[in-house]
């Protein structure tokens, strides 16, 4: 049964059933990889994407409800992803980096509704995704260095 799907501002055509993961529709019928399977069931936020907005776990999602919606994934681009991507440059965070794309996505959706978050805020928002290296330190000063670059650049 086909469907559109809106990705990044792009429309893709996609023939699957209605209860299919989003993620896969996302990684292995769009090609858009960034966007990771962790647990496969909504615990670690390697497969976070944003769905009009809202952070959401792509790998217990059917595709059903992302129909009519805009699904923002770590392949697209936005101001707040671009000043999280330098920070997170500038701090080496990732170790094995499996799990940055959620990350980042949820890092994200944090900036994209707090304009300063402070340490509580981002503990908080980032305790949606596992890091099994353990750099969520690095991850917080990432966040608030992002906050600075974005001062900075307006």
């Amino acid at each position: 049964m086909s469907k559109i799907i809106s990705i990044n501002g792009k429309s893709y055509t996609v023939d699957v059933q209605d209860d299919m993961p989003l993620l896969w529709a996302i990684r292995d019928i769009v090609g858009l990889t960034g966007t990771k399977f962790g647990c496969g069931v909504a615990q670690c936020g390697a497969c976070s994407v944003l769905i009009d907005g809202v952070l959401t776990k792509s790998c217990s999602m059917p595709i059903s409800y992302a129909i009519g919606k805009e699904i923002f994934t770590i392949e697209g681009s936005s101001k707040n992803l671009e000043f999280l991507r330098e920070a997170w440059n500038d701090g080496n965070v990732p170790q094995c980096g499996y799990c940055q794309s959620g990350q980042l996505i949820a890092a994200t959706a944090l900036l994209d509704s707090l304009e300063n978050p402070t340490d509580t805020d981002i503990d908080n928002a980032m305790s949606s995704n596992i890091c099994r290296c353990g750099t969520y330190s690095r991850i917080r000063k990432a966040i608030h260095k992002a906050v600075a670059i974005k001062n900075n650049a307006i």
